[in-house]
């Protein structure tokens, strides 16, 4: 099936950006989340309103996984993080996107998904880890945008 949708108005997906744009193509885009624990989780929208990865073409699928790819290489350059995590669930909305979240062993829910438990105790270190991935969101935006033009 073609990556060609059509957008379905109850999707916040097709509705809006899903977050702070940062790149838009013809058939994706990146937006960071805006989550305030996370500072530089991005996702990766495929701006046609399709499911699941089969629904789109073969070349469809390698040019998402390219961006989705960038993002995490990005994040591991500027951020050096001790580990990105990569979901593409859509239980919530069923709208084609990719969670690229960079992780600290101190932040607030690591080992957990951060949609997880929080873990205790670790509120300092996970606001200073905050602070120090926040102050270098800008460098990230930079590098992330060079790399996908």
């Amino acid at each position: 099936m073609s990556g060609v949708g059509l957008a379905v108005s109850s999707c916040p997906l097709c509705d809006g950006d899903g977050g702070r744009l940062l790149v838009r193509r013809d058939d994706w885009r990146v937006v960071l989340a805006g989550d305030p624990d996370y500072p530089a989780f991005t996702r990766v929208i495929w701006n046609a309103h399709v499911a699941e990865m089969s629904d789109l073409r073969a070349a469809e699928r390698d040019e998402l996984m390219r961006v989705v790819l960038a993002v995490e290489r990005t994040q591991r350059d500027l951020l050096s993080p001790d580990k990105v995590n990569l979901a593409s669930f859509g239980n919530l909305v069923a709208h084609l996107h990719w969670h690229v979240v960079p992780r600290w062993r101190d932040d607030r829910h690591f080992p957990e998904p951060v949609w997880g438990r929080a873990a205790e105790g670790r509120d300092a270190a996970a606001a200073a880890r905050c602070a120090r991935v926040g102050g270098l969101v800008d460098a990230y935006v930079d590098a992330l945008t060079a790399r996908l033009r």
